[in-house]
Parts: structure tokens; sequence; C-alpha cells
């Protein structure tokens, strides 16, 4: 372990006594800094007080939304077409069963409040864009809360279907809700997840453990092919979550496809730490994960240089070492490939909504206290981020429809999280989220500062449409960091689902820009409206820009492990780490 120093007792007691209050503070709000939201709302409140121009446009545009819900109040009695007078929102939302009154005037009147608090929310002169920001979607969330979608009495899907089937629907929803709520108290997995235990339903490709230290196990895949490219792949996922998310069921993993594209594929397996390694840093991910496995790959596979893949934060990590080694010249990589990774964090998606000095000193002290971060308390964030009406809509289709829907493979995973060390998660937060060292060319590592733009190596970029996390606009900034020949592609699909896009998906798609045009430096949204749309997975796509930059095919079966490594002695895939809770 690398580490030198325990970040706990060089910070003295007085230092103590303020992690021990903030800790204290975010196990009550679950993590989130009160101070945080209410310098933000604050800052709104006042400057909205000192707009009179702001003021009067929420006035008169009060009064506007006011009469028109009278007016729509009065249309059934006029004859005249209810549609005319509905908000756009409205038009966009209502789903039929809502054109009836008194729902459609319940509906109406929801959606002029709700569009009232967004204006209110937004654009207020002076007020810092991040308070703008986590204002406004606060609003938003409350707003949603009280939507009449989400009560019996005003929906009227649930009073069809309770009338229908008697109330049997009202009765198995409250079966599901107190057997979810038993779940939650036990701290039980979602029903049904127990349906894909790794090993045996996920994680399922066969392979070996080749190398393990105390930080990663590297896992390396049986070829399924006669001929298999020099190069091999070696894959960094992210240490939020276990890596199988790019191994799941055997019909949509990402290893088992590259494998039977005449791949030899590696892959990390990150352990899943504890209290004991909490001064583990970013620096020991670096050293201790990738260039160990890069390492290890070049003592199985020597003399060829390697594809790297890295997915979400081991992306992030692999741009990292790429940097790094640039500037050593160490030339073993052969491309790199960067599926939904960050390179700058500008513009983070939904968790910068949270992440500001007073909410990263919140969390910091949370993880002094423990010595990690949870996976529970992080599993909090990112379930903040989803927007409330879609998590309504789940719980009126499950406590109030009484329908039940079976998780699939990648809910499961998603329900599989890991924790993270205390210094290394509070050094990403502060150096790479808060501070962007990376993209601002003041990252070090081993006391040197790396340039993104001493990447020469092809990169391959990956972005998702819906992506929360990691927009895809945010993953485009690679194109301004460094001058390597880049290849960008826009999947359908979210953060995870727009990755997991395996062939005969249906309804996937992906954009694409060819030949010269897709080597000019242009913004993404110039990009994309030069783009053309193919429909299907990404996956041919990427396989086919690898095969440019490897070697042809040759026969012949690689043995798994070093030269000289006695099979029996391997620890079959997936490996044990995966396996830690």
């Amino acid at each position: 372990m690398r580490s030198v120093r325990n970040w706990q007792t060089e910070e003295g007691p007085f230092q103590a006594l303020n992690h021990w209050k903030e800790a204290l503070i975010a196990q009550a709000t679950g993590g989130g800094s009160p101070a945080a939201f209410a310098l933000a709302l604050a800052d709104w409140w006042m400057h909205l007080c000192t707009a009179p121009g702001k003021q009067l446009k929420l006035g008169l545009k009060c009064g506007t939304e006011a009469a028109a819900l009278c007016r729509h109040a009065a249309l059934p009695w006029t004859g005249v077409n209810r549609s005319a007078s509905t908000p756009a929102a409205d038009s966009a939302q209502a789903p039929p069963a809502w054109q009836r009154e008194p729902f459609s005037l319940w509906w109406h009147a929801f959606q002029s409040a709700r569009l009232w608090w967004m204006d209110a929310t937004r654009d207020v002169p002076g007020v810092a864009a991040h308070h703008a920001d986590l204002v406004s979607f606060c609003a938003a969330q409350w707003c949603d809360m009280f939507s009449p979608a989400n009560f019996a009495w005003s929906n009227p899907v649930v009073l069809e279907r309770s009338l229908a089937e008697g109330g049997r629907n009202l009765i198995a929803g409250q079966m599901n809700f107190l057997a979810d709520l038993q779940r939650r108290l036990s701290h039980a997995p979602e029903e049904g997840t127990e349906r894909f235990q790794v090993g045996k339903d996920v994680a399922v490709t066969p392979g070996a453990v080749v190398f393990r230290n105390h930080l990663i196990e590297l896992i390396q895949y049986e070829p399924s092919t006669a001929t298999a490219h020099p190069e091999p792949i070696l894959i960094t996922p992210a240490w939020i979550m276990k890596y199988y998310v790019l191994d799941l069921s055997p019909g949509n993993s990402l290893i088992r496809h590259l494998v039977a594209q005449g791949y030899t594929v590696f892959c990390i397996s990150w352990r899943n730490v504890d209290s004991r390694d909490r001064n583990l840093s970013l620096d020991d991910y670096l050293h201790m994960g990738f260039m160990a496995a890069l390492d290890a790959v070049c003592r199985i596979v020597p003399g060829c240089r390697v594809h790297a893949v890295g997915y979400c934060l081991g992306g992030t990590l692999l741009c990292i070492a790429a940097a790094a080694m640039a500037g050593k010249k160490d030339d073993r990589l052969a491309t790199l490939t960067l599926l939904a990774a960050q390179t700058d964090f500008t513009e983070p998606g939904g968790l910068g909504l949270y992440i500001d000095a007073s909410e990263v000193y919140l969390l910091e002290s949370l993880m002094w206290a423990q010595g990690y971060l949870s996976a529970g308390q992080m599993s909090a964030a990112f379930q903040s981020l989803r927007p409330v009406s879609d998590t309504a809509a789940r719980a009126v289709r499950r406590y109030l429809l009484g329908e039940h829907t079976a998780p699939n493979d990648l809910m499961a995973w998603n329900a599989d999280s890991t924790r993270m060390p205390y210094r290394m998660h509070a050094e990403y937060l502060r150096k790479l989220f808060l501070n962007n060292e990376l993209a601002d060319g003041r990252y070090q590592v081993d006391g040197r500062i790396i340039a993104l733009r001493n990447i020469r190596v092809p990169i391959y970029a990956l972005g998702t449409e819906n992506d929360r996390i990691a927009p895809w606009q945010s993953i485009y900034k690679i194109h301004y960091q460094t001058d390597a020949d880049i290849r960008f592609v826009l999947a359908s699909g979210g953060h995870n689902a727009g990755v997991v896009s395996e062939p005969g998906h249906p309804g996937r798609w992906h954009r694409v820009r060819q030949g010269e045009m897709d080597r000019l430096r242009v913004g993404p949204d110039e990009w994309a409206a030069g783009s053309s749309l193919r429909a299907g997975s990404w996956w041919p796509d990427w396989h086919a820009w690898l095969d440019a930059y490897s070697g042809p095919a040759q026969p012949g079966l690689r043995p798994l492990g070093e030269p000289g490594a006695i099979r029996a002695s391997l620890t079959p895939a997936p490996g044990l780490f995966v396996l830690q809770n």
C-alpha cells in the first residue's frame, strides 16, 4: 500500500472536533449539507426580493395562469375544445384518462403551478448559477411530490382500476408496500434480485484471476475463437460499483462480445474496501490499480501494445494514467476507449447540484468518521437525482395499481454497490470535481503535473443521450484537451443502459460523424447537427474501430496467466473480490 500518511491523526484535535460535528449532521441528513441548501435558498430569496422587474413578471404570470385556469374550468359548460387552452406541458404529459373532468382541471392547475415555480427560480438577476440550479431542481422535485397522479383519489387510472377490480389492486399494492418496507428495515436487497447470482447468472464469462494485490484482482478471459488479435484489451471499470456491469447475462455481456470478436480480454475487479483502507489514495488506485494491471498484462502478453478501456471513473483514471505515461515516454498503450467518462468537471451533470465546498466538507467528515463512504450513502445521492415524477410513477404502479415488475440483471447489479475509502474519495471530490485540476493542467502524479494534451494514442469516446451522471456534452470536451485522433459516438440510453447496449436490443441507436468531419474540433451541438443516425448498438462500430488499430488475427489459443502458470492454481472468474459484501 503506497499511502504514506494517516489523515485522521495528522489533522489534530480541533479539526477532529469539526469533523465529528459535521459527521453527525451528515448522518441526520443522509449526506446532504443543510448549509449548502440554506446558502442557495438565501441567495435566491434575497435577489428575488430586490428584483422588482422579476416580481412584476411573476405577478403578471400568476394572474395570467389564474385566468387561464378559470377559462379551463368553464370549458365543459361552453362546448369549446379543451385542448385549445391546455398548456404545452399538459399536451405533452397528460394521458387520455386525464382529459375528463375534474381530472383535467386538477392536471391543468398542477402544471400551471409547476411552470410558475420553474419561472420563479430561474433567471433571477444576481443569483449564482450553482445556487439557481439547486433551488430550481428542488422546486421541481417538491412540486412533483404533489402531482395529482400520486394520489389514489385524484388519479383516474387508479380509480378505474379499483372499480374494475373491486379494490383488489389496492390490497395487492399494500402487500407490496409492506414487503418493501420489511426489506428496507432489514437491509435486504430488492425483491427479485436474488435471481441474479454472481458467477451463476451474471459474470459468467469463463476466465480466471491471473493477478491479485491488495486493491485489485485481474481477470483474464478464456478465448472462444481459433484466432486472436495480438493486442490485448484491458478494461478498467469504475470502483464505485462491482465490475460486472460489463459482464452481465451472457446475452448482454460486453466482455463476452469482445472475446467472441477474437480479442484477449482482461478486466480489473476492485476490492470492496473497509475502514482499514481509509488511507488509500487516488495515487494508490492509479499505481496499485491500473498500472499494476497493465504490468501484469504486459508480462502475460509480452511485446504487444494494449487497448485500454475505461468506464465512468475508470475512464477518468485511465486518462490520468495515459497522460502520466506519455510524460514518461511509456508507449505501451495502443488506443484509449472512454465509456461515459469525464475529464472535465465544469459540467458534471446532476451530481454537480450537490458538489460545492460545503457538501464536500460534509462528505469528508462523514468518511473521516467511518473510514469510507458506504454503498447506501452513495446510492442515496444517486437516487436523489432521479426525478420525483419517475419515482412516484413507479410507486403508483406498485402500491396503487398493485403491479409487480421483476428487476432485470442491470437493476440487480445496480443494487450491488461498493464502498469507497476516505482519502481517495476526498481527493477525487476536491481535486477533480471541485477544483477541476485535471482539465486545468494542475493535476499531479508522483509530484509532477501531467497534461492530457500529451496523449497521442487514438481515442474512442462514448457518450449517452440521457446520462444524468456524465452528460455527453461534458464527455465531448476531450476534443479540446488533446490533439489525439478522436472518434466520438453518441448512443441512446443512460449512463449504464447506454453502455450495456448489445446488438439486437430493440430501440437502440447511435450517432457518428464520418471521415474528415469527425476530426473537426467543433462544439457538441454542431457535432450533433452534422452527425448521422444509425439504428442498433454502438458495439459493432467500436470493434470495427478496434480492428483498424489491431494486427491481423493469428491462430492459436493463448493460455491464461503468465508463462508457466498452472491453470489449477488460478482462481476461476469472477474471482473473490466481487463477492465481498
